[in-house]
């Protein structure tokens, strides 16, 4: 589907609104993960010239009561053969006879109140049990359809070969209903398989193995080339329990191949000849067109040092101490004078020793930085690999047009599926590093590559993190030149709904991890990635979407991984991923999701939308003036109407619980005391639609974030946001204060490359395929990239009236000297957090006992947040010791645009001063922070955070 297509038109017509009405944005919601849809465009297939019909299953057929009896209707799968012996299908008890129908050649029909050209015909018989509770398990949305019973004598194994169909017929002997059949639940059953998949080589021979069985016949076609018209020889592949393999020569590697699978799919109601890469690929020539066969223990693919690199890899002691810068391939270099042009936006600009932005990551890791999470760098679709068919924009022209102009927009959006830029949420390939990022996409350079990119930032003590994308796929179908999975085994990779439909809750084609080949096809690619490319972590896109069994499976497969066996650390590789529960997979509607609340003890991280939308107001979906924390909510209004006082003073009450409990790791059983005065638990704070704030029950289960690709910038939201009578100063302190509450929380910090940079794209909310000019990163810190023009229109149209003045005002728009002070900000922050392993608590007991809020209950100083936390002494009984330099730490977060002073008597008499690096910092504010020990009273000045610390 295209991304176009689930922005929704405004309820009216849009005019230029004052700030403070009530301004229509599209409904669409960070769940719909917009970001993922980057190969379509309305109506039209890139790569062909077929028109495409776009359905969305939340729109198409939902009923799945049977219809009538018609050649349509064998269009639809409202049947499902779940097991050996039952197919189950939502008709009612007693309506007449139900017979199962098979076609080797897909000749069945509807004519006449009959199915015709069958092969085989077999009576089914009405249960009287139901579904047993194992089947509901596994389809928890089919739980109440009715049983029919295939009998013991029948041989499941040749007609899952078969177009089949079910029909119901009335008393009278004609056809009432009749439909296909959806077959994951027999194919498990029946053919779950454990054994070798791919291109596997050894001393004298290269074998090939391909689940499919369903398929008539499997060919692989061998090329001696990547380009070259005819195969050099054509392989018949032998099945053996649904498993088709063949053996041939050694000299096979290096030589590319694709599968030519004869097989019955649904879509087409035909027996279709699919030609399409190996699943299990783990090289391909350009653009995906064929499976290179690689081999990748040789050698020959490994750059100098590559077997002893986990020797080299930065220390890291817990997950605690992890925290997570997240990068673009092409937006590190893309823009880099500094860098080659031959390595600009690609994997080799990491191995350079003195470009602008490697020495920019050396700063950042030498802070505290300890992992770049790197989005998608997986085969995907978008960009084409081969960069002389790029189409490119006149940069000078694009320069001369003025800051809130639509010109910019006009000619990035005229070529964007023709140019070198995309985020990478599509995947055609997942076990396959991105062609277009390599110098040459064809044969091993790719891989050789990306291993010297992974080596290059472990050297500079970076360890890697793989943005993964298992939720949903690029293409279906049998045409589609980048559909993998669907013409393999047509129907089963794919979760369809009630009538047969792929569901597309993800944008577009969703997987189905609860059936056994797709869940090993995850397990096989994660481990592939962690040891054949030494990937030290892996962020899960929509992880809601997965079952969390899959997501357990993969955290023990990647345990188990040793330095000896496996020549990597296992245990040092952290998983985490976005646990929204929406679509067809929301409540365990397929079973126990891997969602926020469902991964509660399984040491599994998910981001923290809560501590986000406290600190910036409302969320990435509502009115884009609401304000938050850090972006004046009560205390500088913008003149958006959010209620009377009260209300909004009590908004910003409510927003400091939820900021609070995310600070202490959003831990579930974490007891503070609310704004109403009330001892309570994280999971006792409440979000507006009543559902718990606190989840966690370890802080290495909790990513708190304020910033990620997705969505505006901070500093574009913060621009946004603010009263239009601020001066940029004043913005650029709330970037530092939001980047604080991040940095100095306890659980995992998350930050988007560039918000210490105080980046900008322009305030267009979703970049995925804005090209270079609005993603543009500049380690020269000459710029942060606001005002290069109104951003592109489809998702931004809605807003142009709040942006465009915004843009146009000079006064908005930070200079170098604003740029660097964020840097320096950044920096100690990180430098800060990694002066005390206070801050980096290991368990939920640790932060309940030394994590104290003050300033809380109904007599409170507005916004302001007072936490302590609390080291032991030697010898001394009760808490144990920690940090051996600093016994005690308060940290002050004062979002106020005036100086706050705040007393408590629990605070009176300790030896505390400011940071060390507070008070060596170039920031003169901050140093104006003060203790008195003797009233128990601090100043800390407005948009500050300080930190206090008590040394030994």
């Amino acid at each position: 589907m295209s991304a176009a297509l689930l922005s929704y038109a405004p309820l009216s017509p849009i005019s230029a609104p004052s700030e403070s009405t009530r301004f229509l944005l599209p409904t669409h919601h960070k769940r719909l993960r917009l970001s993922s849809l980057t190969r379509y465009r309305p109506g039209l297939k890139l790569g062909t010239s077929r028109p495409l019909t776009l359905r969305c299953s939340s729109t198409m057929h939902q009923s799945s009561t049977p219809s009538s009896c018609s050649q349509d209707s064998l269009f639809y799968s409202r049947a499902f053969w779940v097991s050996r012996s039952i197919i189950a299908w939502n008709v009612g008890a007693g309506e007449g006879e139900c017979y199962l129908y098979a076609s080797r050649n897909a000749a069945l029909c509807v004519a006449d109140g009959e199915i015709q050209g069958h092969d085989v015909k077999i009576k089914l018989e009405q249960t009287n049990y139901g579904l047993s509770q194992q089947v509901v398990e596994k389809f928890p949305h089919i739980r109440d359809y009715t049983a029919f019973e295939v009998p013991a004598t029948m041989n499941c194994q040749s007609l899952v070969k078969c177009q089949l169909a079910v029909a119901i017929f009335n008393s009278d002997g004609r056809c009432a209903s009749a439909t296909g059949l959806q077959l994951p639940g027999i194919l498990d059953e029946l053919f779950s398989y454990t054994g070798p998949l791919g291109a596997v080589f050894d001393t004298e021979a290269v074998s090939l193995y391909l689940w499919a069985p369903t398929a008539q016949v499997v060919r692989a076609l061998i090329y001696k080339s990547p380009s070259e018209t005819d195969p050099v020889e054509i392989v018949q592949l032998k099945e053996l329990k649904g498993v088709w393999s063949a053996k041939g020569p050694r000299h096979w590697e290096g030589c590319y191949y694709v599968y030519e699978v004869s097989v019955y799919h649904h879509s087409t109601l035909r027996i279709e000849k699919c030609v399409s890469n190996d699943p299990y690929a783990r090289g391909l020539s350009a653009d995906g067109k064929r499976t290179l066969l690689v081999n990748l223990v040789s050698d020959d693919v490994k750059p100098e040092g590559w077997d002893n690199l986990q020797d080299e890899k930065p220390d890291l002691l817990s997950f605690s101490d992890i925290s997570l810068y997240e990068l673009h391939v092409r937006d590190f270099s893309a823009n880099d004078p500094t860098v080659p042009h031959e390595f600009q936006g690609g994997y080799l600009a990491f191995t350079l020793q003195d470009s602008a932005g490697v020495k920019h990551l050396k700063r950042l890791s030498s802070a505290g930085i300890t992992h770049v999470h790197l989005l998608p760098t997986f085969q995907f679709a978008g960009v084409e690999d081969e960069k002389h068919k790029w189409k490119h924009v006149d940069i000078e022209k694009l320069n001369s047009f003025p800051p809130d102009s639509e010109e910019q927009q006009a000619l990035i959006t005229a070529i964007q599926n023709e140019d070198g830029y995309n985020w990478g949420y599509n995947p055609v390939i997942w076990g396959v590093p991105k062609g277009s990022y390599a110098s040459n996409a064809n044969g091993p350079c790719r891989i050789i590559e990306f291993r010297k990119m992974v080596q290059a930032l472990n050297r500079i003590g970076l360890r890697v993190v793989l943005d993964v994308v298992y939720n949903h796929i690029n293409a279906s179908g049998h045409f589609d030149d980048f559909s993998v999975l669907d013409k393999i085994v047509p129907g089963y990779y794919l979760r369809r709904n009630a009538d047969g439909g792929i569901e597309h809750s993800t944008c577009v084609n969703n997987t189905a991890s609860e059936h056994f080949m797709v869940e090993r096809l995850i397990l096989d690619d994660l481990k592939c990635w962690a040891v054949h490319f030494k990937i030290d972590g892996f962020r899960f896109d929509l992880m809601g979407h997965i079952m969390k069994r899959t997501m357990v499976k993969a955290k023990s497969l990647l345990n188990s991984l040793s330095k000896d066996k496996n020549g990597v650390d296992g245990p040092s590789i952290y998983i985490y991923g976005e646990g929204w529960d929406f679509g067809e997979v929301a409540n365990n509607g397929r079973g126990i999701n891997a969602s926020q609340f469902n991964l509660f003890g399984s040491g599994i991280g998910s981001f923290n939308d809560r501590i986000r939308d406290a600190l910036l107001g409302g969320s990435p979906f509502g009115h884009p003036l609401h304000q938050g924390f850090v972006t004046g909510l009560y205390l500088e209004p913008n003149g958006h109407d959010l209620g009377d006082k009260a209300n909004v003073e009590r908004m910003l009450a409510v927003s400091k619980d939820h900021i609070q409990v995310g600070m202490a790791a959003n831990l579930k059983d974490f007891v503070l005391t609310n704004c109403d005065g009330e001892e309570v638990k994280g999971s006792e704070v409440f979000l507006h639609d009543r559902k718990p704030v606190g989840y966690a029950s370890s802080p290495i289960e909790t990513v708190n974030y304020v910033s990620a690709h997705d969505n505006e910038t901070l500093f574009d939201i913060i621009s946004l946001k603010t009263p239009k009578d601020i001066s940029v100063e004043e913005r650029c302190r709330m970037n530092h204060l939001a980047t604080s509450v991040i940095a100095l929380s306890q659980g995992i910090p998350f930050f988007h490359s560039g918000d210490e940079m105080l980046r900008s794209k322009s305030i267009d909310r979703d970049s995925y395929n804005s090209g270079d000019w609005f993603n543009r990163l500049d380690f020269s810190y000459n710029s942060n990239n606001w005002g290069v023009g109104l951003p592109p229109k489809e998702k931004n149209e809605w807003n142009w009236p709040l942006i465009k003045p915004r843009l146009a005002d000079p006064s908005y728009k930070p200079q170098k000297s604003h740029i660097l002070a964020a840097v320096e900000n950044f920096s100690n922050l990180m430098q800060i957090r990694y002066s005390s392993p206070l801050f980096r608590l290991r368990t939920a007991n640790s932060i309940q006992e030394r994590v104290r809020f003050h300033n809380t209950g109904p007599s409170w100083i507005p916004g302001l947040i007072v936490m302590s936390i609390e080291d032991g002494h030697p010898g001394v009984p009760g808490l144990s010791q920690l940090d051996p330099i600093y016994s005690y730490i308060v940290v002050i977060i004062n979002p106020d645009p005036t100086d706050v002073s705040f007393a408590n008597p629990a605070l009176r008499a300790r030896s505390l001063q400011l940071h060390p690096i507070q008070m060596n910092s170039t920031d003169d504010v901050v140093k104006n922070s003060t203790y008195d020990a003797s009233s128990g009273c601090f100043n800390v000045p407005a948009r500050t955070t300080s930190v206090f610390v008590e040394p030994r």
